[in-house]
């Protein structure tokens, strides 16, 4: 798969305890993007966050997990960011989702070439 050099990243935040349909939220939103064919997904662990009801979310030595924050971030084409949008929006019930244009430098698979981003204006 090629990504056009002028991509989007879509980042949304979510607590690891979050759920849906008994799943960790995190883990089926994942599995939808790659259903759906899209780039790739990545999963990144907070240490510390909070969000909109200004809880504090931290890890300390006592208690190793208390809700953590929980980031996914997936980089796509912009028009298969856009028709995910509706998907995410029935799973998330608390979280934050945000969207930012990129530019992909490099997108390959064991360092061949031929899956570079398109020619760069």
């Amino acid at each position: 798969m090629k990504l056009p050099y002028e991509s989007q990243l879509l980042r949304i935040f979510v607590g690891e305890s979050d759920h849906y349909h008994g799943h960790p939220l995190y883990e089926v939103i994942v599995q939808k993007a790659r259903e759906r064919g899209m780039a790739g997904a990545t999963v990144l662990h907070g240490m510390m966050g909070f969000g909109a009801h200004s809880r504090m979310h931290t890890q300390k030595i006592l208690r190793l997990s208390e809700d953590l924050p929980v980031v996914i971030e997936i980089v796509d084409k912009p028009e298969r960011i856009e028709a995910f949008l509706p998907e995410l929006d029935e799973m998330i019930t608390e979280g934050l989702v945000t969207i930012e244009n990129v530019k992909v430098i490099a997108y390959r698979h064991n360092g061949t070439a031929g899956d570079s981003p398109t020619a760069r204006p």
